[in-house]
């Protein structure tokens, strides 16, 4: 994606922010497509423009803030930790979405397990390799589902979705499942990420229509 083309994207979004574009009725129930959201076969690759180049040997991910034990590993020594299986549906807040995604990589409560979150730990600030942040509450972090992806249907993550690590967090809209996944802090508040600045909500249950603020 050119900077151009970038820059359109994203004013784009800020204005649908403004404008609550695609919010519709809550229906009385909740149904697993959530609402106004429409079903893909594909998979759509959005990002901010740019896909940072990284291999399995430079890749390393750091964890810190209020936890036991901080880390600085590679992909060997993440791997170390029991991995893990899952199926879930993606759902974007540009309204797709995606049914019976196949993942592998290491649960989110599995490296919460080792990390050993202080108790006042509410909330995981994450980073990627691109520049991109954004928030999610430590409670989705651990949450059925929610991993740090290694591969999708039974390959590797391709650069394009994130590899070779992202973080998936099913039950919350995809801007939560950041790519290129690159540090971990763990706080006692939340704190506005790259969409959450731009008007988009804090936490982002597609349900109940948390698109924006």
């Amino acid at each position: 994606m050119g900077a151009m083309n970038r820059d359109k994207l994203i004013e784009t979004k800020m204005r649908w922010a403004t404008e609550g574009r695609l919010l519709v009725p809550q229906p009385a129930g909740r149904g697993r497509l959530p609402p106004g959201q429409t079903l893909v076969q594909d998979w759509p690759v959005l990002d901010l423009g740019a896909q940072p180049n990284l291999t399995r040997r430079d890749w390393r991910l750091t964890a810190g803030g209020l936890v036991s034990r901080s880390i600085d590993w590679g992909w060997d020594e993440l791997h170390r930790l029991s991995e893990s299986q899952s199926i879930s549906d993606i759902h974007c807040v540009t309204q797709w979405s995606r049914y019976d995604n196949e993942w592998a990589g290491i649960s989110g409560r599995n490296l919460v397990d080792y990390l050993q979150p202080l108790p006042t730990a509410r909330f995981v600030r994450i980073r990627s390799f691109d520049s991109y942040a954004t928030t999610v509450p430590l409670a989705d972090f651990i949450a059925d589902g929610a991993m740090l992806a290694t591969h999708w249907q039974g390959e590797p993550l391709t650069r394009a979705h994130g590899g070779p690590v992202r973080l998936i967090i099913p039950q919350l809209y995809f801007w939560k499942s950041a790519k290129w996944l690159r540090h971990l802090w763990f706080t006692d508040r939340d704190a506005p990420g790259y969409w959450e600045a731009r008007g988009y909500h804090e936490r982002g249950d597609p349900w109940r229509q948390e698109r924006y603020k």
